[in-house]
């Protein structure tokens, strides 16, 4: 059975997404970020640089969440495979790009609007983020016109990479009101029942 190490409250949350859109059975071994929860000899066997998640699949032991979701989707059958070289490669593409363009930025967003203590939080690093953002997402919008998902017909592994990072900035109030395209995508996105489903674990229900 596959093991994920890690919890939802975190990067794990995209492979948690994917493992339940896949329907493959699997177990999540919880991990705090925690220095006492990873700095553990068995789990530095896993994974040396200390961080979540690290899936185990058999004699295969991976981690960075993108590389654990691209593995997936190329191994097993079902809604969520790549069907195809061309498949692999754009979501490969969507997903590199959108943790090279857009995820440290949501994630300073998020510190600054909501996760840090009202008095370390800095709007102008917010209104920052806010501005640097606006081309890739422009980018993300005009890849949409015309088109329901980020590569064929069908929801796949790009989809659910960039759509969990993007996760982000609706906790961080991220205004999207001009990206009519990028918001219709995200909305359909993450009104899927697998993501519902991991939503409900991180809620705590």
């Amino acid at each position: 059975m596959l093991q994920l190490y890690g919890n939802p409250r975190s990067r794990a949350m995209r492979c948690l997404w994917m493992l339940e859109e896949m329907g493959e059975p699997y177990q999540l071994i919880e991990k705090s970020t925690r220095a006492d929860d990873l700095q553990s000899a068995e789990y530095l066997r896993l994974n040396p640089n200390a961080r979540i998640p690290t899936l185990v699949d058999g004699e295969v032991v991976l981690w960075e969440s993108m590389a654990i979701n691209l593995y997936l989707a190329q191994k097993h059958e079902g809604p969520m495979h790549c069907a195809g070289p061309e498949v692999l490669g754009l979501a490969a593409q969507w997903s590199f790009w959108a943790v090279l363009e857009m995820e440290a930025l949501l994630l300073d967003l998020l510190l600054h609007r909501a996760v840090l203590p009202e008095f370390a939080r800095d709007a102008s690093y917010a209104e920052r983020d806010e501005l640097l953002l606006r081309k890739p997402l422009g980018v993300l919008n005009d890849a949409l016109v015309g088109h329901e998902y980020l590569v064929g017909n069908s929801f796949t592994v790009a989809d659910l990479n960039v759509a969990s990072i993007l996760v982000w900035g609706k906790m961080a109030r991220l205004d999207m009101s001009t990206l009519s395209e990028a918001t219709r995508w995200l909305d359909g996105c993450l009104a899927r029942s697998a993501y519902g489903r991991v939503r409900d674990r991180t809620s705590g229900k």
